[in-house]
């Protein structure tokens, strides 16, 4: 896998995820004599995974201009240019601040900016990542949480990316919770090569969504991002956001698997969630502390729903608690009595598609995918 780690210079010298070359799109074109802008240029494209085709001056082939995905002119180059179909998509970039006339090139060429290194760097890096990785649909982003210790978050998170994976998605588990002990090893595999969180800590530059799937270890039909059993890693706020970000970048559905407490990791997250599931058993002192978890969710997430889990104390029921907790209800989980049963032979969560788990979810992610519109 360390083929596939380079060091993104473009964004503050972090370490990223740049596509393998069998995997990269076509890149941007980029036009420019200015043997030093054209060097930046070219590290830009590389810190983003990118391919792209260099010219001196327009290209003779019309083909050229008219299919790149980008155009990249450098300053040096927009006089000749001038003339070349009207396209967008097109920046004109330089190293220097330039005379007032870059200004009237700009328009000349159809430009849509004026772009000056290195004070643009991150900003034209994110642009031709984007380009390098398609512009489609987001994946939905689902995180889960438990109302109290105990309550069964994980088992649930697992179970929505297992299902998720046999219905032919895309799918990738993140686990937000340093101290859960490692989703991989509810999934039954903590030895499945691939990197890990420590490996990503420290992360705070762009990371390419393709190369961050390929690293990941894949477990059943779905990438899997893990803790390891070594010391604890204190994850940066800055890897968090960007390691989702690529994620959802990707398409699909993400799981997430969050902590109770509240930190500048787990609000990196929730910041990116399109929707939260709070996971409540069925007791009173459950859904005490469940609203305390609620007012952190609904502060940051705009959709919370309640998942409540049986068995019940007396007086509660499900749609109780969803009116006390004030959440849309999704929906009683099941108990599952072979569970347990099925994790100590090494099935994952949700694995049989007819058990009171896996159909509990499978519903789930029919109304949530036909609702978001996700294929």
């Amino acid at each position: 896998m360390a083929g596939n780690i380079a060091s993104d210079e473009a964004s503050q010298g972090a370490p990223g995820l740049v596509p393998a070359a069998e995997e990269r799109r076509a890149g941007p074109l980029i036009v420019t004599e200015d043997t030093e802008l054209l060097d930046d240029l070219l590290r830009l494209c590389a810190a983003a995974g990118a391919h792209p085709e260099v010219y001196h001056a327009l290209p003779e082939r019309r083909a050229s201009w008219e299919a790149a995905p980008l155009v990249l002119v450098g300053d040096d180059a927009a006089a000749r240019c001038r003339g070349a179909m009207r396209r967008r998509d097109v920046l004109l970039v330089g190293r220097e601040p330039g005379d007032p006339e870059v200004w009237r090139h700009a328009v000349e060429i159809g430009a849509e900016c004026v772009l000056r290194l290195p004070d643009a760097e991150g900003w034209l890096v994110d642009r031709i990542a984007d380009v390098v990785e398609g512009g489609g649909r987001q994946a939905l982003t689902v995180g889960v949480v438990g109302g109290r210790g105990g309550a069964g978050a994980s088992t649930l998170a697992c179970a929505l990316a297992v299902t998720a994976a046999h219905r032919g998605h895309r799918t990738l588990l993140v686990d937000g919770d340093p101290l859960g002990g490692g989703l991989d090893v509810l999934l039954g595999g903590e030895r499945a090569e691939g990197l890990r969180w420590p490996d990503l800590a420290a992360s705070k530059g762009r990371v390419a969504g393709g190369a961050l799937e390929e690293a990941l270890p894949s477990l059943g039909g779905l990438r899997v991002l893990s803790w390891d059993r070594g010391d604890p890693v204190s994850v940066r706020p800055e890897a968090m956001r960007s390691v989702l970000a690529a994620a959802r970048r990707r398409g699909g559905v993400v799981v997430v698997d969050l902590p109770r407490q509240a930190d500048e990791v787990t609000a990196e997250a929730l910041a990116q969630l399109d929707l939260g599931l709070l996971v409540v058993p069925g007791e009173l002192r459950a859904v005490a502390a469940a609203k305390r978890v609620a007012v952190l969710l609904g502060a940051a997430v705009r959709d919370v729903r309640v998942v409540v889990r049986g068995p019940y104390a007396a007086g509660v029921d499900d749609r109780w608690i969803a009116e006390v907790l004030g959440l849309p209800l999704v929906g009683e989980l099941p108990r599952d009595g072979g569970l347990m049963a099925a994790l100590d032979a090494g099935a994952p969560p949700g694995e049989g598609a007819r058990g009171p788990l896996g159909a509990f979810c499978a519903a789930f992610w029919e109304q949530a995918l036909a609702t978001e519109g996700t294929s």
